[in-house]
């Protein structure tokens, strides 16, 4: 029987031992040839001299500093310690090397002639699949990796980890957009973006202006399973925050009435050209979501419509948007600074 390295902990299926720790061990070769994409030493990636190596892992989120070394070997240890870092299976990637790959494919950095990548991507993937993995673009031109034993794509987004410094500033700046966004803002600036990044597609939002053909949801959208079974979900969103103590609990109750229309109401999908219920409702607020709220509206739905309901609060939602690494909405964004005229020279 294979021996495990002490501090790993193995899991046993009969005489076979699998240890993540092991499973992410990747063959030198591969690492060097991932050392040389990095730093642009083979064809169709950006040659980068040592100022923007550290550029490139500072893009990932990564404090590595390139201080002289070698530079495709300095790389590949990188690349090592990356690999190393905790994954939540075998099936996993580490959100770090996730963020490496999409900064390695971003087609904002066209090389020669490959205006699209495809000649970086099949080189990447060469390496890759040594390993079992395989990059490829989505429908929204993003970067990801799946495992090819099991088709599972590999998830970054883990929204209760800590944040970086910059992550948190980040935060800050949502939340500020949050308290002073409308209705329609939270939906087409924020919420919209975000399913879309979360593998949600034909996202669809009434608006204002279809308020009456709403039928109790802001939003409709579909998620396919790896199944390729599909579910639909409706998103009946607030601006601010959700509660039902006090004297009156009209908030709440027009949200359980939307969300009892919601569940009750076909809508029409033209990828299929035929009418469909609604799986699951989302209940978003740009606040906080309070207990009560949620108890008052989980007492007045049966049973059947109690497990069909999911909340998402403010913190869901600012998590959820700064681990996926989205844009910030243009509200969100701190003012240019601008030259006082009135102010004496600096010098």
């Amino acid at each position: 029987m294979a021996s495990v390295p002490r501090g790993t902990a193995p899991r046993v299926h009969g005489t076979i031992i699998l240890s993540y720790d092991r499973l992410m061990k990747w063959k030198p070769r591969n690492l060097r040839e991932l050392g040389q994409m990095v730093v642009g030493d083979v064809t169709h990636f950006h040659r980068r001299s040592s100022k923007y190596i550290t550029e490139f892992f500072e893009d990932c989120d990564l404090e590595f500093v390139h201080r002289g070394e070698t530079r495709p070997t300095w790389a590949a240890e990188r690349i090592e310690e990356i690999l190393a870092m905790p994954h939540a299976s075998a099936t996993a990637m580490p959100d770090a090397f996730v963020r490496v790959i999409r900064r390695l494919l971003d087609r904002g950095e066209v090389v020669d002639d490959d205006a699209e990548r495809s000649l970086a991507l099949a080189a990447l993937n060469i390496t890759l699949a040594r390993e079992g993995w395989e990059a490829f673009y989505d429908d929204h031109g993003t970067a990801q990796i799946k495992h090819i034993a099991t088709n599972t794509v590999a998830q970054m987004a883990n929204p209760h980890r800590p944040f970086t410094p910059s992550e948190l500033e980040r935060r800050d700046q949502l939340v500020a957009f949050l308290r002073q966004c409308s209705e329609d803002e939270l939906i087409e600036d924020v919420l919209l973006p975000l399913f879309r990044q979360l593998g949600f597609h034909r996202i669809t939002a009434a608006g204002h202006k279809d308020k009456a053909l709403e039928y109790g949801k802001d939003v409709w959208m579909k998620y396919t399973l790896p199944t390729l079974h599909v579910l639909y979900f409706g998103i009946q969103a607030k601006k601010g925050k959700l509660d039902s103590s006090g004297v009156s609990t009209s908030n709440v109750a027009e949200i359980h009435n939307q969300i009892t229309m919601m569940l009750g109401h076909e809508i029409f999908d033209p990828e299929l050209s035929r009418r469909v219920l609604v799986d699951h409702a989302f209940i978003v607020a740009g606040g906080e979501i309070t207990k009560q709220a949620r108890n008052w509206i989980g007492n007045k739905l049966d049973a059947s419509k109690r497990s069909q309901v999911m909340f998402m609060d403010r913190d869901d939602i600012l998590n959820l948007f700064v681990v996926n690494n989205l844009p910030l909405p243009k509200g969100a964004l701190p003012a240019a600074s601008s030259w006082d005229l009135d102010d004496d020279v600096p010098f």
